[in-house]
């Protein structure tokens, strides 16, 4: 049986292969080749993404996931200047929005589980 570890890894690298592959599939004008599964795309990497915020960052790992991943949501709410690249600027945009996907919901698993254990430190 594979240990919380291993499939919060396995998770990772499941939801960073599907933000990829169809962030240029969908940026190339090939999202039919994905057929109707495209449209559940952003429902599994929401619920991968919540698989890796729930079993894959540690106490000690929080500030430096969180700092990252303001940095990549940011990147992504700015990601329309990558446009700006000529040949890739289209697929990176994809990309990144379909990253942040991914990663918005094991920062909110994050954020809110941090928030939570500072609120009953104080009531300690």
């Amino acid at each position: 049986m594979a240990s919380n570890q291993q499939v919060g890894g396995y998770a990772f690298l499941a939801g960073a292969a599907i933000a990829i592959i169809a962030g240029l599939l969908s940026a190339a004008g090939q999202a039919s080749v994905l057929g109707s599964a495209g449209a559940w795309v952003p429902l599994v990497l929401v619920i991968l993404g919540l698989v890796v915020g729930f079993l894959n960052i540690k106490d000690k790992e929080v500030d430096r996931f969180i700092i990252a991943s303001i940095a990549l949501l940011g990147l992504a709410g700015s990601a329309g200047g990558l446009n700006q690249i000529p040949a890739i600027g289209v697929y990176l945009v994809s990309v990144v929005q379909n990253v942040a996907v991914f990663v918005a919901p094991a920062v909110l698993l994050v954020a809110l589980t941090t928030i939570k254990s500072m609120a009953s430190e104080q009531v300690n």
